[in-house]
Protein backbone atom coordinates (compact mmCIF):
# COMPACT_ATOMS: atom_id res chain seq x y z
CA UNK A 1 0.00 0.00 0.00
CA UNK A 2 2.94 2.30 -0.42
CA UNK A 3 5.24 4.45 1.70
CA UNK A 4 7.99 1.89 2.10
CA UNK A 5 10.34 4.85 2.62
CA UNK A 6 10.60 7.75 5.07
CA UNK A 7 9.00 5.72 7.85
CA UNK A 8 11.97 4.41 9.80
CA UNK A 9 15.62 3.43 9.43
CA UNK A 10 17.09 1.61 6.43
CA UNK A 11 14.63 2.83 3.80
CA UNK A 12 17.08 1.94 1.04
CA UNK A 13 17.39 -1.63 2.32
CA UNK A 14 13.60 -1.94 2.31
CA UNK A 15 13.54 -0.72 -1.28
CA UNK A 16 16.25 -3.19 -2.28
CA UNK A 17 14.00 -5.95 -0.92
CA UNK A 18 11.11 -4.65 -3.02
CA UNK A 19 13.36 -4.46 -6.09
CA UNK A 20 14.26 -8.13 -5.64
CA UNK A 21 10.61 -9.10 -5.17
CA UNK A 22 9.66 -7.18 -8.31
CA UNK A 23 12.42 -8.92 -10.27
CA UNK A 24 11.11 -12.28 -9.04
CA UNK A 25 7.55 -11.30 -10.05
CA UNK A 26 6.52 -11.78 -6.44
CA UNK A 27 5.44 -8.24 -5.59
CA UNK A 28 1.95 -6.81 -5.15
CA UNK A 29 2.65 -3.19 -4.31
CA UNK A 30 1.16 0.18 -5.16
CA UNK A 31 2.94 3.45 -4.42
CA UNK A 32 2.16 6.04 -1.78
CA UNK A 33 2.81 9.76 -1.68
CA UNK A 34 6.23 9.23 -0.10
CA UNK A 35 7.21 6.91 -2.96
CA UNK A 36 6.00 9.59 -5.37
CA UNK A 37 8.02 12.32 -3.65
CA UNK A 38 11.18 10.21 -3.73
CA UNK A 39 10.56 9.48 -7.42
CA UNK A 40 10.20 13.17 -8.22
CA UNK A 41 13.28 14.00 -6.13
CA UNK A 42 15.39 11.43 -7.98
CA UNK A 43 14.06 12.73 -11.31
CA UNK A 44 15.39 16.17 -10.38
CA UNK A 45 12.12 17.90 -9.51
CA UNK A 46 11.99 20.56 -6.82
CA UNK A 47 10.27 18.79 -3.92
CA UNK A 48 10.05 19.69 -0.25
CA UNK A 49 12.49 17.38 1.54
CA UNK A 50 10.52 16.99 4.76
CA UNK A 51 8.00 14.77 6.57
CA UNK A 52 10.46 11.87 6.57
CA UNK A 53 11.86 12.24 3.06
CA UNK A 54 14.93 13.90 4.55
CA UNK A 55 15.89 10.61 6.24
CA UNK A 56 15.76 8.67 2.98
CA UNK A 57 17.61 11.43 1.11
CA UNK A 58 20.33 11.37 3.78
CA UNK A 59 20.76 7.62 3.27
CA UNK A 60 20.92 8.16 -0.48
CA UNK A 61 23.49 10.95 -0.19
CA UNK A 62 25.77 8.70 1.85
CA UNK A 63 26.07 6.21 -1.01
CA UNK A 64 29.23 6.22 -3.15
CA UNK A 65 28.76 7.97 -6.50
CA UNK A 66 28.44 4.78 -8.52
CA UNK A 67 25.87 3.29 -6.18
CA UNK A 68 23.90 6.55 -6.19
CA UNK A 69 23.67 6.45 -9.98
CA UNK A 70 22.61 2.79 -9.91
CA UNK A 71 20.04 3.31 -7.15
CA UNK A 72 18.52 6.33 -8.89
CA UNK A 73 18.04 4.39 -12.13
CA UNK A 74 16.75 1.32 -10.30
CA UNK A 75 14.18 3.21 -8.24
CA UNK A 76 12.88 5.19 -11.21
CA UNK A 77 12.47 1.96 -13.18
CA UNK A 78 10.81 0.28 -10.17
CA UNK A 79 8.37 3.14 -9.61
CA UNK A 80 7.37 3.51 -13.25
CA UNK A 81 6.48 -0.21 -13.41
CA UNK A 82 4.09 -0.02 -10.44
CA UNK A 83 0.31 0.14 -10.86
CA UNK A 84 -1.25 3.19 -9.22
CA UNK A 85 -3.65 0.88 -7.39
CA UNK A 86 -4.40 -2.86 -7.27
CA UNK A 87 -7.71 -4.44 -8.31
CA UNK A 88 -8.21 -7.93 -6.87
CA UNK A 89 -10.89 -10.62 -6.66
CA UNK A 90 -12.56 -9.67 -9.96
CA UNK A 91 -12.59 -6.01 -8.94
CA UNK A 92 -14.44 -6.74 -5.69
CA UNK A 93 -11.42 -5.41 -3.76
CA UNK A 94 -9.22 -2.43 -4.57
CA UNK A 95 -6.01 -1.50 -2.74
CA UNK A 96 -5.07 2.18 -3.00
CA UNK A 97 -2.69 4.15 -0.81
CA UNK A 98 -5.00 7.01 0.20
CA UNK A 99 -8.21 5.60 -1.26
CA UNK A 100 -10.15 5.86 -4.50
CA UNK A 101 -13.73 6.62 -5.53
CA UNK A 102 -15.80 3.96 -7.30
CA UNK A 103 -16.19 6.14 -10.40
CA UNK A 104 -12.39 6.35 -10.76
CA UNK A 105 -11.77 2.59 -10.83
CA UNK A 106 -10.79 1.34 -14.27
CA UNK A 107 -10.68 4.81 -15.81
CA UNK A 108 -7.59 6.11 -17.67
CA UNK A 109 -5.17 7.55 -15.11
CA UNK A 110 -5.11 11.34 -15.03
CA UNK A 111 -3.78 13.91 -12.57
CA UNK A 112 -7.06 14.03 -10.61
CA UNK A 113 -7.10 10.27 -10.06
CA UNK A 114 -3.40 9.99 -9.24
CA UNK A 115 -3.60 12.88 -6.76
CA UNK A 116 -6.62 11.29 -5.04
CA UNK A 117 -4.98 7.86 -4.83
CA UNK A 118 -1.65 9.20 -3.53
CA UNK A 119 -2.79 12.10 -1.33
CA UNK A 120 -6.50 11.63 -0.69
CA UNK A 121 -9.33 14.05 -1.37
CA UNK A 122 -7.32 17.20 -0.70
CA UNK A 123 -8.95 20.62 -0.40
CA UNK A 124 -5.99 22.69 -1.59
CA UNK A 125 -5.44 24.08 1.91
CA UNK A 126 -2.70 23.01 4.32
CA UNK A 127 -2.22 22.49 8.04
CA UNK A 128 0.39 24.63 9.85
CA UNK A 129 2.99 21.86 9.42
CA UNK A 130 2.49 21.84 5.65
CA UNK A 131 0.38 18.70 5.36
CA UNK A 132 -2.64 19.05 3.04
CA UNK A 133 -6.13 19.17 4.51
CA UNK A 134 -8.22 16.23 3.27
CA UNK A 135 -11.95 15.63 3.02
CA UNK A 136 -13.37 12.46 4.57
CA UNK A 137 -14.14 10.75 1.25
CA UNK A 138 -14.93 7.41 2.94
CA UNK A 139 -17.85 8.97 4.81
CA UNK A 140 -19.57 9.60 1.48
CA UNK A 141 -18.46 6.45 -0.38
CA UNK A 142 -21.41 4.60 -1.97
CA UNK A 143 -19.59 1.96 -4.03
CA UNK A 144 -19.96 -1.81 -3.85
CA UNK A 145 -16.23 -2.46 -4.24
CA UNK A 146 -14.29 -2.79 -1.01
CA UNK A 147 -11.56 -0.14 -0.82
CA UNK A 148 -8.58 -0.85 1.45
CA UNK A 149 -6.32 2.12 2.05
CA UNK A 150 -4.11 3.92 4.56
CA UNK A 151 -2.31 7.27 4.46
CA UNK A 152 -4.21 8.74 7.44
CA UNK A 153 -3.12 7.14 10.75
CA UNK A 154 -5.90 6.15 13.15
CA UNK A 155 -5.66 4.36 16.49
CA UNK A 156 -7.82 1.51 15.22
CA UNK A 157 -8.61 0.30 11.71
CA UNK A 158 -11.64 2.17 10.41
CA UNK A 159 -14.52 0.43 8.63
CA UNK A 160 -16.75 2.92 6.79
CA UNK A 161 -19.13 2.32 3.85
CA UNK A 162 -17.22 -0.58 2.26
CA UNK A 163 -13.89 1.13 2.93
CA UNK A 164 -11.24 0.05 5.43
CA UNK A 165 -8.38 2.26 6.61
CA UNK A 166 -5.68 -0.05 7.95
CA UNK A 167 -3.07 2.63 8.70
CA UNK A 168 -2.81 2.31 12.47
CA UNK A 169 0.32 4.41 12.78
CA UNK A 170 3.11 1.89 13.27
CA UNK A 171 5.76 4.55 12.65
CA UNK A 172 4.16 6.73 15.33
CA UNK A 173 4.01 4.03 18.00
CA UNK A 174 0.62 2.56 17.13
CA UNK A 175 0.26 -0.80 15.41
CA UNK A 176 1.10 -2.51 12.14
CA UNK A 177 -2.20 -3.80 10.78
CA UNK A 178 -3.30 -6.03 7.91
CA UNK A 179 -6.67 -7.11 6.57
CA UNK A 180 -7.65 -10.76 6.22
CA UNK A 181 -9.76 -11.05 3.07
CA UNK A 182 -12.48 -12.19 2.43
CA UNK A 183 -12.99 -12.57 6.18
CA UNK A 184 -12.66 -8.78 6.57
CA UNK A 185 -10.83 -9.22 9.85
CA UNK A 186 -7.96 -7.08 11.12
CA UNK A 187 -4.75 -8.53 12.53
CA UNK A 188 -2.24 -6.24 14.23
CA UNK A 189 1.10 -6.26 16.00
CA UNK A 190 2.21 -3.45 18.33
CA UNK A 191 4.86 -0.98 17.24
CA UNK A 192 8.19 -0.63 19.03
CA UNK A 193 8.36 3.07 18.19
CA UNK A 194 7.71 5.93 20.60
CA UNK A 195 4.00 6.82 20.73
CA UNK A 196 3.17 10.24 19.24
CA UNK A 197 -0.51 10.88 19.95
CA UNK A 198 -0.84 14.04 17.83
CA UNK A 199 -0.07 12.07 14.66
CA UNK A 200 -3.32 10.09 14.89
CA UNK A 201 -6.46 11.38 13.17
CA UNK A 202 -9.91 11.29 14.76
CA UNK A 203 -12.82 11.06 12.33
CA UNK A 204 -16.22 12.51 13.17
CA UNK A 205 -18.18 9.28 12.67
Amino acid sequence: MGDATDRGPQSLAVLELLFAMQDARNLNYCPGNHCNKLYRFLKGSNVQVSHGLETTVEEFNQLPKGKKIHFRKRFISFYEALPLYQSLDNDQLVIAHAGIRQDMIGKPINKKISTFVLYGDITGECLPDGRPIRRDWAKHYKGSTWIVYGHTPTKEARFKNNTINIDTGCVFGGKLSALLYPELEIVSVPSLQHYVSEKFHKFAD
